[in-house]
């Protein structure tokens, strides 16, 4: 454990030193990746090295009572002993769980696409009301939302929208939103108020710098096209949407939201980046034992996750059992009441888990 918090700090203070250079200072993209690895480190170095001083108060005050002093004065020196030792023992816990609960994906940029599921036109709105409800979270955590690209209805819903959110945190408090979104409600074009069942799916991908995935340009068949529907009907006189496909994997990206062709092109590879890494990262747990396969749920796109029940004013989560009876403030964004239990159930899960290695 020390051996890595070790290595944190020497890459912590290397980070510092690149930081003030020049050339550093000068290359936009490499500054703010700097600043953002030595912002994800921060806090455990931090601990570390009050550790260390910790540590280090210990050692005087043994020597000091090795030394002659009146009996007082050795008594007050005692009693600060054992009261730096127990705060050693809490420190060290804490830096175990600040190492057990580090996660490489948690404070990066996710995107997330949300698709209409059954139910039709009402799907597509629900689908929509989950665009406004994270774009409203993302909001309150002072994160940043990019439209992507979208497909939306005549009735006002999505087919399907993609966005990006970037923000400290922001993979972190959005992992656990994968998966099939459920709701129970009349829906306007009802005319006898009969409670109608839909359903929208959430997927939430890291989203990949360049250099974390690199594609080879060989693999793309890339094609052009004129823009269609709502959201594409100033680009009707120009190919600016874009198709891109993944030969090797068969994957397809669209994107027209842009009046540029250029702009829509860096937008769908954005997309294809984030959905390869997503595969990837899906094959790579299908050979984890099923217990370690994930904390909270399986993380499987077809996987009920979440009811949304209208008349009653409740919103459950099935995986972990929780429900809250504030549906009007979560679907206007108020999200920490599921995002913290849900954490809090994740790290139980991995010290239930760790007890019985």
């Amino acid at each position: 454990m020390f051996d890595k918090l070790q290595s944190l700090e020497k890459r912590y203070e290397e980070i510092e030193q690149l930081l003030a250079v020049p050339e550093v200072l000068a290359d936009t993209e490499r500054f703010n990746r700097l600043a953002k690895e030595l912002a994800q480190i921060k806090d455990k170095v931090n601990l570390f090295r009050e550790y260390k001083k910790l540590n280090q108060e210990l050692v005087d005050i043994e020597l000091l009572l090795k030394e002659k002093h009146d009996r007082e004065f050795l008594e007050m020196a005692k009693q600060e002993l054992s009261k730096l030792s127990q705060r050693k023992i809490e420190m060290e816990q804490q830096l175990k769980n600040s190492l057990r609960a580090e996660d490489k994906d948690a404070d990066k940029d996710v995107i997330m696409e949300i698709r209409q599921g059954t139910g039709g036109a009402e799907a597509a709105l629900f689908a929509a009301d989950l665009y406004r409800m994270y774009t409203k979270y993302a909001q309150s955590k002072g994160w940043e939302v990019e439209l992507l690209d979208s497909h939306p209805t005549d009735e006002g819903g999505f087919k399907e929208v993609i966005f990006s959110i970037r923000g400290k945190e922001a993979y972190r408090r959005l992992k656990f939103e994968s998966g099939v979104h459920r709701v129970q409600r009349v829906p306007e074009t009802e005319a006898q108020g009969r409670i109608h069942t839909s359903t929208a799916t959430v997927a939430v991908m890291v989203e990949p710098e360049e250099v974390e995935l690199v594609i080879n340009p060989n693999d793309l068949k890339i094609e052009t096209y004129r823009a269609s529907s709502a959201g594409g009907q100033h680009m009707q006189k120009t190919d600016s949407a874009v198709r891109i496909t993944h030969i090797p994997t068969g994957m397809v990206v669209t994107c027209q939201d842009e009046r540029s062709q250029t702009k829509n092109k860096a937008k769908a590879m954005r997309v294809l980046r984030a959905r390869l890494l997503d595969a990837k990262k899906q094959q790579e747990a299908q050979k984890i034992s099923q217990e370690r396969r994930a904390q909270i749920g399986t993380g499987d796109r077809s996987e009920k996750i979440r009811t949304y029940n209208f008349p009653d004013r409740r919103v459950t989560d099935h995986r972990i059992n929780f429900t809250s009876y504030a549906l009007e403030a979560i679907m206007d964004g108020d999200l920490d009441e599921f995002t913290e239990a849900l954490l809090k159930a994740q790290e139980e899960k991995e010290k239930a888990l760790q007890q019985d290695e």
